[in-house]
């Protein structure tokens, strides 16, 4: 135990200097600096993940928050290389991971997980990868959701302050929000017919209606309304942005949320 959490410190310490830069201000720029923060806090998170996973397999609440984390921030990383105005989103993300990341410390203080009877197989192996880049996913299209709120609660006010002047404009935190929405659907889809085949494969059972699957198929239902309403009317911004941040909580309480209760208050 106190090997993890000494390891999880070291993970968290990667993640502060990105959250400094995001306090930075008018003068923050995408610039080397900018790509070496963002590197240090993949590489702290993916550190700790390959050294757990490198001994028996666990499926513990602090190893699936450091998994998330890695995942959310590389995501970050590629979304920042192709989008103009992603790296804007830096204010919202670090900061956003840097208390992941003070969960996952809290978490690791914790018995440890029993390790799986085996490791996973294919199939589990490739459910897991889709599910973490669905939450990966879903995670950045919840903060560009939170950018677009903060920003039209600033317009409507007239009074722009310094966390608004960094982020996105409204236009294009919208199209951000609008563009992983999409790519988190057909992800999150891809992550129910894998979870239906691994489940198949062990129980011969297609489906079984567990608190995770419920949740995940809640939050699917969520963001295909919302891709609907989109689609027909025009539907964004802060009506838009809330709908993501309900979605986002269901797939919250569907993945780390039901590995809390089952692995620290039961």
């Amino acid at each position: 135990m106190p090997n993890a959490v000494l390891m999880s410190l070291s993970a968290l310490a990667a993640l502060i200097p990105a959250t400094v830069w995001s306090f930075k201000g008018a003068a923050a720029h995408r610039d080397g600096v900018f790509w070496a923060v963002a590197a240090v806090a993949v590489a702290g998170p993916a550190a700790i993940c390959a050294v757990q996973l490198s001994g028996p397999w666990q499926s513990g609440l602090s190893l699936a928050l450091w998994m998330s984390i890695a995942v959310s921030m590389t995501i970050f990383i590629g979304l920042s290389l192709g989008a103009r105005e992603a790296w804007r989103l830096m204010p919202l993300v670090a900061p956003y991971l840097l208390l992941l990341g003070i969960l996952a410390t809290l978490g690791s203080t914790a018995a440890p997980a029993a390790p799986l009877a085996a490791a996973p197989d294919a199939w589990l192996m490739l459910h897991i990868a889709v599910s973490l880049s669905t939450y990966g996913l879903f995670t950045l299209a919840a903060v560009a959701g939170a950018a677009v709120l903060l920003q039209e609660r600033a317009v409507k006010r007239k009074q722009p302050n310094a966390l608004t002047h960094r982020l996105p404009s409204v236009v294009g935190a919208s199209r951000l929000q609008g563009q992983l929405l999409a790519a988190s659907a057909l992800v999150l889809a891809l992550g129910i017919i894998t979870g239906m085949a691994e489940q198949y494969l062990t129980s011969g059972q297609v489906l079984v209606f567990d608190h995770k699957t419920l949740l995940s198929i809640l939050a699917f239902a969520v963001i295909g309304l919302l891709l609907i309403l989109h689609g027909r009317s025009g539907l964004r911004g802060q009506h838009a942005a809330r709908l993501i941040l309900v979605a986002y909580l269901l797939l919250t309480l569907a993945y780390p949320g039901v590995k809390f209760v089952t692995g620290i208050l039961l």
